[in-house]
């Protein structure tokens, strides 16, 4: 998905859809649940073709996929709707908007955690390591993500500070799935801003083929690539929630998520040198007797 700068005399920025959703007979589909749905296909496309590489049976992926995916979004939700609960439940809110999973609204933290759990017990029922298939499905979780962030574009959300800068990001006021608009009939435009979606979704392409390229040249372990994504996403992610000035609930004059990102980065670098560590011992016999089941090459038991 490419969209261009616009000119307008000599200034320049990237202009915002004014619509985010279209009927499709009595069913409107929002852009956001399209891109969500992209990216889910394209991660787990890649996700099959490293799992097999590790030894698994083709199309195993696909069967744990079915798990994973539901919890994934239900887990999404459920952190969206706890870290943002005045949108639905505040004075004058319907609280039945919480569960309009299709208008926006998913946490990328819920959805790791219950879409793992649902991973992990598609592992367990197809009888393969869950560490070989995080592993896999590692770098196409960035990639799904990169591609998903282009859904809150389409939104009008996910921006940070007022900028001048010729990559600003024009946000209209948005309303039931379009932009509102003034007397003379022309999109209400809030202003220009940092694009943060655009930020992040270039941090986490990067960041996706920097763990293709570590993990093509090294084999540094056993879950050590699914803690290595957490690390590299939550550095972005960090300094990304830092510049945005969107509406979100604060911890001590930071923002919730900020506080996620800087706790799961300090706890995944843990887990990564922890599974460096068990792979240099796996790799050197003679310093240790002990045998690692889930680092076997097709990372199957």
């Amino acid at each position: 998905m490419i969209t261009a700068a616009v000119l307008s005399g000599t200034e320049t920025y990237i202009p915002s859809p004014t619509l985010s959703a279209f009927n499709l007979g009595p069913v409107m589909i929002h852009f956001y649940a399209l891109c969500i749905l992209a990216g889910i296909v394209l991660g787990a496309y890649l996700t099959e073709r490293r799992f097999v590489a590790r030894g698994a049976a083709a199309g195993t992926t696909f069967d744990i996929i079915v798990w994973a995916v539901p919890f994934g979004i239900v887990g999404g939700r459920i952190y969206h709707v706890m870290t943002d609960p005045q949108l639905y439940f505040a004075p004058g809110r319907n609280p039945w908007d919480a569960l309009k999973i299709w208008e926006g609204g998913l946490g990328i933290w819920g959805a790791v955690a219950l879409g793992a759990l649902g991973a992990w017990i598609g592992c367990r029922r197809n009888n393969v390591s869950f560490l070989a298939f995080a592993d896999s499905a590692a770098p196409g979780l960035l990639f799904a993500q990169s591609l998903g962030r282009w859904g809150n574009w389409f939104n009008n959300e996910l921006y940070g500070e007022p900028t001048d800068l010729p990559w600003k990001l024009e946000i209209h006021e948005m309303a039931a799935g379009r932009a509102v608009l003034d007397a003379a009939g022309n999109p209400v435009v809030l202003g220009y801003f940092h694009p943060a979606f655009l930020y992040e979704s270039l941090w986490t392409l990067a960041a996706g083929l920097i763990l293709l390229l570590i993990d093509r040249k090294r084999h540094i372990g056993a879950g050590a690539v699914l803690a290595l994504y957490a690390v590299l996403y939550t550095a972005g992610r960090f300094f990304i929630e830092l510049m945005r000035t969107d509406p979100a609930n604060l911890i001590l004059g930071a923002r919730v998520n900020t506080w996620v990102s800087g706790l799961v980065f300090v706890a995944a670098l843990a887990v990564f040198f922890h599974r460096r560590s068990r792979e240099r011992s796996r790799a050197h016999p003679e310093r240790t007797p002990e045998k690692h089941a889930d680092n076997s090459p097709a990372g199957l038991p």
